[in-house]
């Protein structure tokens, strides 16, 4: 019996790599204490990666055609109390740990933070407040009501075939008015120390760890708490990021004068944007491979204290590229400046996560909200209280604090199924015929998109949705086809989903167009004979 293959790839590979999401989604089965959670669970991963568009979870009930009246157990899902979300970040940890093709730089895997602003129109959303934002396009405006996330990746692949495993998305701000209510696991910290301590508890699964962060996080709290954090030798977190060019750090103190007096924790002042003068006949020359492309830059190192009452001594690298001059800073100083350089280069990949969990999972398309939620006043005033200082009944604050609960679970479950298609374009990557592959923008060089395992999943599992808003269905009697036109069936253990492989020839006869209204409930009745369907031939 020969093999019928996908038009992306041989049926084989597509068995391993379907074989490959159960394996991975198996492994959270011991973090339900219902069966009935982890069924929604598998589901909703599933539709997430599926899904053809970002209205809501409507869009997994339309895409998996089941019944319109399960949308309620599916919101119910997000409010249950059957699973602990800590529990499901731990275990994705392990999962990214063991399945993914992890970057290591030297003994350091590299994690990547950044913030991210969604806006949001709901008023009894919690969480939403008012945000500025900054930003060179001039679509988005520069204030906004919305959530804040701190979003937390890891680097997998390689060079030539990068991809930033998405790890954790966490509401990071718009809840401090709730830490005080009875079940409220809400943060005290800024945004800026919160990433560092999200990051460390990646690292306490993954090892020792370097984390990339943009100009916005070098600060004062951050280098403290990840200073107290490296003391309990768990593990050990370096920092690289970005200084501002009006940063000014200090010189070593000299030694102690005689006489009275405590000693001198700092010496003379540097202002690092006037190196690039003072300092311009030290500055070296090199070649170097940044964002895929060789460049020529300049560059120059010095150890300096930083920060105000704390001094702590940094490695500051002053790059010069095309006439565009950047100062990066690092809490390692055994990193060469030429690897500091070149891993900053990598904190971009976590922007084009962003894009990819926005644009391909719809992870930020999400409504959760709670009738017991005081209404948001776009005008509120500042000596005005804020809508959760509002909410008294403790009955209202538990359903405020489910409604944001749903909301990081559907962060996490996006994070969860966005890492899976990711390591399955890298790991599968040579499988993928060139012709085939799918990108949303401007193809890159070996680099597999992550809509390219989506869309053969997606039309392969379920054909009917080919040619939407037209049905195609099966002959009744298909065992009466010619061979060439024979359906190839993969046996389906009770309870999985069953996968139909088609050759070239379309192998399904078409019924007519029927109206998109319509299309759901008979998707729901033609899944049902599809799921029962096996068919053998010699």
């Amino acid at each position: 019996m020969s093999c019928v293959s996908l038009p992306y790839f041989p049926v084989v590979y597509h068995t391993i790599m379907m074989n490959f999401i159960e394996i991975v989604l198996c492994r959270f089965e011991s973090c339900f204490s219902r069966k009935a959670a982890f069924r929604w669970f598998v589901t909703i991963t599933v539709g997430l990666m599926l899904r053809s568009d970002k209205l809501g979870l409507t869009s997994v009930i339309r895409d998996l055609a089941l019944s319109p009246g399960s949308y309620d157990s599916m919101l119910h899902f997000f409010r249950a109390s059957s699973w602990s979300l800590e529990d499901i970040r731990r275990r994705w940890f392990s999962a990214a740990m063991d399945h993914a093709p992890l970057y290591r730089e030297g003994c350091f895997h590299v994690l990547v933070g950044d913030g991210v602003k969604q806006s949001k129109e709901g008023r009894r959303m919690p969480g939403v407040k008012k945000l500025f934002q900054e930003s060179e396009n001039s679509s988005k405006p520069e204030y906004i009501h919305g959530h804040m996330f701190g979003g937390l990746g890891i680097l997998a692949g390689s060079v030539r075939s990068w991809a930033c495993i998405p790890l954790s998305i966490r509401l990071h701000d718009g809840l401090k008015a709730a830490r005080e209510w009875k079940g409220a696991a809400v943060s005290s910290a800024s945004h800026v120390v919160q990433m560092v301590e999200d990051a460390y508890q990646a690292a306490l699964a993954f090892g020792d760890c370097l984390l990339l962060l943009d100009r916005y996080f070098l600060t004062v709290p951050a280098l403290e708490k990840l200073k107290t954090l490296n003391s309990s030798g768990a593990a050990r977190m370096e920092v690289i990021t970005k200084a501002k060019k009006s940063c000014t750090a200090y010189e070593k103190p000299g030694s102690r004068k005689p006489g009275r007096g405590r000693p001198p924790k700092k010496g003379a002042a540097v202002r690092l944007k006037e190196l690039f003068v003072s300092h311009k006949e030290q500055f070296q020359d090199a070649e170097i491979e940044l964002y895929g492309k060789k460049e020529s830059i300049r560059y120059y190192c010095i150890d300096l204290l930083w920060g105000q009452k704390l001094y702590q001594e940094l490695r500051f690298v002053l790059v010069e590229m095309d006439g565009i001059q950047s100062i990066l800073a690092s809490t390692s100083l055994a990193l060469d400046p030429l690897s500091v350089i070149r891993l900053y280069s990598y904190r971009f990949r976590i922007e084009c996560t962003f894009r990819e969990l926005k644009q391909q999972v719809g992870a930020f398309c999400y409504h959760f909200w709670s009738k017991h939620m005081p209404k948001l006043s776009y005008y509120q005033k500042k000596d005005e209280p804020s809508p959760l200082e509002r909410v008294e009944n403790e009955k209202s604050r538990r359903k405020v604090l489910e409604a944001v609960r749903a909301i990081e679970m559907h962060m996490a479950l996006s994070c969860i199924a966005m890492g899976i298609l990711q390591i399955v374009s890298i790991r599968f990557a040579r499988e993928f015929r060139p012709g085939q592959i799918r990108y949303q923008r401007t193809p890159s060089r070996g680099r597999v998109s992550e809509a390219a395992p989506a869309e053969p999943g997606f039309k392969s599992t379920f054909p009917p949705w080919e040619n939407t808003p037209c049905i195609w269905v099966c002959p009744q009697r298909m065992y009466r086809l010619p061979h060439s036109s024979m359906i190839l069936s993969v046996p389906a253990s009770p309870g999985s989903i069953f996968f139909l492989f088609r050759s070239g020839e379309p192998w399904h006869a078409r019924i007519g167009s029927i109206p998109s209204n319509r299309i759901s409930r008979q998707m729901g009745r033609l899944s049902k004979k599809l799921i029962s369907l096996s068919v053998r031939f010699s």
